[in-house]
């Protein structure tokens, strides 16, 4: 287990892992995957805590289930492995790091681990998924954990940008101390939201303004 996160997060980690809740969970995904196809595949759920260790957290991009089609999920939300259709969210999204950031070029594919390994934890709420159904994991103990989770950064970390788009990932604020962080919150980047003020949020260039602040260092958000 401990080779599919980062050794920072075992003090965080091992103690959920031992609770009633995430054994009963971790027993309705085996039964899941011995049923239908679940995904991210079974390496991958905890990647996420592998690309990015505890104390180098600068960014919490908060989304809510993985990718329910075949090779999109691979633990980081909103990212797709390299050569994988990019969903429509993510095209939202690259196309407010176009008007957002100067310089900025639309990437080619959707693999964004090269947020995650400068410090964005790109954190889904349920972290399972049946293939084609969507939220079919949701309300079975995920919530439960990953909410543990954004506590312990605000807890522990200090100066991170929690980005929380759409009406789900904007209650995930009350976890969160927002007197030593910063909450950027909008609609959801999908379709049926974006024109609703997703578009010109700036939340990109205000993240990196806020970290240079801390005195960290920007985001390089191109991939």
């Amino acid at each position: 287990m401990s080779k599919r996160y980062h050794e920072s997060w075992t003090p965080i980690l091992k103690p959920l892992f031992e609770q009633p809740s995430m054994r009963a969970l971790s027993q309705f995904v085996q039964k899941e995957r011995k049923i239908a196809q679940v995904f991210p595949p079974e390496d991958l759920v905890f990647n996420a805590f592998r690309l990015t260790p505890l104390p180098e957290v600068k960014v919490v991009i908060l989304g809510q289930d993985p990718y329910h089609n075949i090779g999109q999920a691979h633990g980081l939300s909103f990212s797709v492995p390299s050569g994988v259709a990019i969903p429509p969210s993510l095209k939202n999204i690259y196309t407010e790091l176009v008007d957002d950031i100067p310089g900025f070029v639309y990437p080619r594919g959707g693999d964004l681990t090269k947020w995650a390994e400068q410090g964005v934890l790109l954190l889904n709420a349920t972290l399972t998924v049946r293939a084609h159904e969507a939220a079919s994991h949701q309300k079975r103990g995920w919530e439960q954990f990953t909410d543990a989770i954004i506590q312990s950064v605000s807890a522990q970390c200090a100066g991170v940008v929690f980005i929380l788009w759409g009406s789900y990932a904007i209650k995930k604020s009350a976890l969160i101390d927002q007197t030593k962080h910063l909450v950027l919150t909008s609609v959801h980047p999908s379709p049926l939201s974006v024109y609703r003020g997703f578009h010109g949020s700036k939340p990109f260039s205000r993240t990196n303004a806020y970290l240079m602040q801390q005195g960290k260092k920007p985001i390089n958000w191109q991939v």
